[in-house]
């Protein structure tokens, strides 16, 4: 298994040489601008682990990886329009809109989406696909919900907004090393809890969402419990998740 800092690199120079549509022109310039600025890499180095952890290649992953990545940035570059969000500084840089002007920016964000479509049309089966386009529009339904005030269920409301991509990474990783429904099981109760640690540790660093709900014990000790069973689903995996464990320590780490 390769471990996750050389996933990332293999996964970034894969980013650095993707081609976009002719048709889209200059517009290019003004995706390339969020995707190239930094991040994590959590959610392509998820489905780069979980496709090499369940057998498949990670090169034949990485068109799915980067659907994935061009979804999420699809939707930092909408979130920070003034109609949203209204950010104009974006991991320490200034915001798409800023940039480049609304419109281009929103432009952007709709290439990014159909890109990430046509990545994930390039396999045989439409299963990656379909997963990505599923995943896309509950990520957008929990927007809904949370820009329309609509979050009394708070855990509802986050495992559509945040963990819907999450639990795709784990699902398109499978897909491309062609598991079974038979054996997903506890793949994808990992997917479900490591989307919901990711959301309560940004919720700890940001002093908002469960931690306004539970307090900051109360959010940490979700966290905790999250990454528990996050660990104990890798156990019941017939394969070696070693780095799908790290990726959870990570997470986990941030909440102290």
């Amino acid at each position: 298994m390769r471990p996750a800092d050389e996933l990332r690199e293999t996964f970034d120079a894969y980013l650095g040489v993707l081609e976009f549509t002719s048709d889209l022109g200059e517009l290019a310039e003004a995706m390339r601008y969020p995707l190239e600025a930094g991040g994590k890499r959590i959610r392509p180095v998820l489905c780069l682990a979980v496709a090499e952890a369940a057998g498949g290649s990670v090169e034949e992953a990485l068109p799915a990886a980067a659907a994935l990545e061009l979804v999420h940035t699809f939707s930092l570059v909408h979130d920070d329009l003034p109609a949203l969000d209204d950010d104009d500084e974006r991991r320490g840089r200034p915001s798409a809109h800023v940039t480049f002007g609304e419109g281009v920016a929103l432009l952007a964000g709709d290439a990014l989406l159909a890109e990430a479509v046509r990545l994930a049309l390039s396999y045989e089966t439409n299963d990656v696909a379909r997963e990505l386009v599923d995943a896309t529009l509950g990520m957008i339904g929990g927007q809904f919900r949370d820009i329309t005030g609509d979050d009394s269920d708070l855990s509802s409301v986050h495992r559509l907004k945040t963990g819907r991509l999450f639990l795709a990474s784990v699902r398109m990783g499978l897909d491309v090393a062609g598991v079974s429904e038979s054996e997903r099981a506890p793949w994808l109760a990992f997917g479900d809890e490591v989307g919901l640690l990711f959301q309560v540790v940004d919720d700890l660093l940001d002093g908002d969402g469960y931690v306004e709900r539970l307090g900051v014990e109360g959010a940490g000790r979700l966290a905790h419990e999250s990454a528990e069973r996050a660990r104990a689903e890798l156990d019941l995996v017939d394969a070696d998740t070693s780095v799908l464990r790290e990726l959870v320590d990570v997470l986990a780490v941030r909440t102290g």
